[in-house]
């Protein structure tokens, strides 16, 4: 950013900062003091023509409405345990004061107490609501439920009057709002308890349908029985499937012994135990023994013999009848099956009965499996009817809850219909006011008091913007991006003479009159950070040099020349202002022979020059040459120069202003540097950019800058607050402090 930009963003743009404001305050206090002077006296001025106003004032103290209303809703307002219309604090959950405080302003009820009142105005007509409300002031007192209503009237009684009539009528208004609310939401109420009625009775019904259809007694006791049952089925089917398997195991072996399956053992225990067919079949056995005992008497033709045959084939063929009769025709039983041992039967009644435990214990455990099948399917539906049973319950709360509700709100609507007790009461009425207010009075103060600041502070900053000097150290610095290589606080004996020439006066020599003050200590610092410049040059030759006149840079050459000589180095001070010399009257020397003389030939340098301190020479300006710039460019004057740095340790060019002469820009090319000077409050912004420009421009090598002639009281900062401390003897000369040291 240029230095163009940074001085407008800082000048020309409104500056906030408070700091940098208290500083132009500081500085011109005087006018914000005559500023407020005079808004504050047409303040108290205009209080004086003011008509005396009285105010009365009156308090309203509420508590919370047995109901309200939300549309049709009837919303509960008291807690439990609490009768209507008991005293409660608003302020916990929200304010409904500031509603009723928009009722009270509102231009409806504004104007019924205008009408009673028969209220004018100060030219005899009726008051208007607005005027009305204008100088009215509702506020709740704080922490509490209470309004307080303030009215402010040229008549006492007036003022009175109209807070205790708001009062009233708001009351009235109040009793009758409730009542009208309590009815007309009764009505509604008493419409809504039918139908609520039925929404129960339906949510009953549904409930009661759902049970008896699931058989639902109690799900989650039913859902513990079930869980026990399950476990005692698994536990009988283990048992039986044991029992089952052990009985199996008896069957196959028996099986073996009777050589016969299961069928074959029925059967054949069947046919042994028919008297039909075991008597057929001993006749048939007889007649076969009989057959054989006669064929070994008789041939096959004989009586006997055929007669034996005939009857064995009618026994054979009774004998299958009978199998038939007692076992079925399709059965097939072979001839030795049909009489065995008590062993062989013994054997099969074993099998028989065998089979009939093992049928029966596989009956057991396919039942025993379809009675867990069935509770394990019933557990598993008993979550979802759990959930739909909730449902209908909660159908069934919600629906009683609600009638229930309606049922209380009506009856509560019923005695609150017939309620004369408002939400509000009266706890100050308004007493006739005996002097009048001056509220009105110090709002017209406060406002000429903040019209005062106000005028004040856009008067400093329409002069701030106007002024383009440079009033701080730092927006000296901020323009001239050079080295700071000291700042030199302002004297106490210049302090009340800085808007006069500087050059006119005689100053001092701070260096040689004060050599023990903080001024003399800052030149000691300036010849310091000079002598540390640069390390490989010396710098010898040094042009003192200032933008503008007034900036105290002959003042500054001459207490530096003094500095550097104190040190024990020789040094020759030169005024090469020749236009308007200085040095001088700052060593009060005569100015008949100098600079210009020796530059002309008229005088040598031996009988120009003034030893003025222990190894300081001054060399002044001499007369006034017709073109002194073209005896600075001579030649001679650079043979000068080079001549002076060979003789002396240092020589010091007090040159003339940048901007009025090209003087010190010459001497500048036959030095090592220049020391540039400036002065806050004397130097402008302008003036500083066009030196700024000048020298960057030309590339004169400018060894640093010196802020001279600060002014404590406009700094921001204080540069020299523990020089307080540090040099308390500012003023002193070597006279007062050797005199001290006595």
């Amino acid at each position: 950013m240029s230095n163009s930009e940074r001085f407008v963003e800082s000048k020309e743009s409104i500056d906030l900062d408070l700091g940098h404001y208290l500083l132009t305050v500081k500085r011109r206090w005087i006018l914000v003091l005559l500023i407020l002077a005079g808004t504050v006296g047409l303040s108290v001025l205009a209080t004086t023509f003011m008509k005396p106003s009285y105010e009365a004032e009156g308090k309203l103290f509420f508590r919370m409405p047995s109901f309200k209303t939300v549309g049709n809703n009837l919303l509960p307002s008291q807690a439990e345990g609490q009768e209507a219309g008991d005293l409660r604090s608003l302020l916990a959950t929200q304010n409904p004061i500031s509603t009723q405080m928009q009722v009270i302003s509102s231009p409806s009820f504004l104007q019924q107490v205008i009408d009673k009142l028969q209220l004018k105005n100060d030219e005899g007509e009726p008051l208007e609501a607005k005027e009305l409300e204008r100088s009215l002031d509702l506020k709740i007192v704080g922490g509490t439920d209470v309004l307080q209503i303030n009215y402010s009237s040229r008549q006492p009684d007036e003022a009175a009057a109209v807070i205790n009539t708001i009062m009233d009528l708001y009351l009235q208004n109040d009793i009758l709002i409730n009542r009208s609310e309590a009815e007309a939401t009764r009505d509604f109420m008493s419409q809504q308890l039918p139908q609520s009625r039925a929404a129960l009775n339906k949510a009953e019904e549904e409930l009661r349908i759902f049970r008896q259809k699931y058989n639902i007694a109690d799900l989650p006791e039913e859902t513990r029985t079930s869980v026990g049952l399950i476990s005692n089925l698994n536990n009988e089917i283990n048992t039986v499937q044991a029992q089952l398997a052990e009985v199996n195991a008896q069957t196959n072996e028996l099986r073996q012994k009777v050589a016969l399956n299961s069928q074959e053992a029925i059967v054949v225990s069947t046919l042994s135990q028919s008297p039909a067919v075991q008597g057929v079949l001993t006749q048939l056995q007889e007649t076969e023994l009989q057959l054989a005992n006669e064929r070994s008497r008789f041939q096959d033709e004989n009586p006997v013999v055929v007669g034996l045959v005939a009857r064995r084939a009618s026994l054979q063929n009774l004998l299958q009848q009978q199998i038939a009769q007692t076992v079925g025709s399709q059965t097939n039983v072979p001839p030795r099956l049909l009489q065995i041992g008590e062993l062989r039967q013994n054997l099969i009644q074993n099998l028989l009965q065998s089979e009939v435990q093992r049928s029966g214990l596989s009956q057991r455990v396919a039942s025993l499996y379809n009675s867990r099948s069935t509770y394990e399917q019933r557990l598993r539906n008993i979550p979802q009817l759990v959930q739909t049973q909730r449902d209908l319950e909660r159908k069934v709360t919600v629906a009683e809850t609600t009638y229930q509700n309606l049922l209380q709100k009506v009856q509560q609507l019923e005695v609150a219909e017939n309620r004369t007790t408002p939400n509000a009461r009266i706890i100050a009425q308004a007493l006739v006011p005996t002097e009048p207010a001056l509220g009105k009075k110090l709002i017209v103060l406060a406002l000429g008091l903040m019209s005062g600041i106000f005028l004040s502070t856009t008067a400093v900053l329409f002069l701030e913007l106007r002024d383009k000097s440079l009033k701080t150290t730092k927006e000296v610095r901020e323009v001239f991006n050079y080295t700071p290589l000291g700042m030199l606080p302002l004297l106490p004996s210049k302090a009340n003479s800085r808007h006069r020439d500087p050059e006119s006066i005689t100053p001092e020599i701070a260096v040689r009159d004060m050599p023990y003050s903080l001024t003399s200590e800052m030149y000691r610092m300036i010849q310091a950070n000079l002598k540390f410049l640069s390390s490989d040059k010396d710098v010898k030759t040094i042009v003192v040099a200032s933008a503008v006149p007034k900036e105290g840079k002959s003042t500054v050459s001459a207490n530096l020349a003094a500095a550097i000589a104190q040190l024990g180095r020789k040094v020759l001070l030169i005024d090469a202002d020749m236009r308007v010399p200085s040095q001088h009257h700052l060593w009060q020397l005569t100015n008949a022979a100098g600079l210009s003389e020796v530059l002309v030939g008229q005088a040598e340098f031996r009988t120009a020059v003034n030893t003025v301190m222990d190894h300081l020479d001054v060399l002044t300006a001499g007369v006034r040459p017709p073109n002194p710039l073209a005896l600075l460019e001579s030649k001679h004057m650079a043979s000068l120069i080079q001549e002076f740095a060979s003789k002396y340790d240092c020589v010091i060019i007090d040159a003339p202003p940048l901007l009025l002469a090209a003087d010190a820009l010459t001497l500048n090319r036959m030095s090592d540097g220049m020391l540039l000077v400036s002065r806050p409050e004397v130097i402008d912004y302008n003036s500083a950019v066009a030196a700024q420009e000048m020298l960057d421009r030309a590339n004169h090598n400018v060894l640093g800058l010196v802020v001279n002639g600060i002014i404590e009281k406009n700094e921001s900062s204080s540069y020299f607050y523990h020089a307080k401390e540090y040099f308390p003897h500012e003023r002193l000369s070597k006279k007062d402090v050797a005199l001290q040291k006595r």
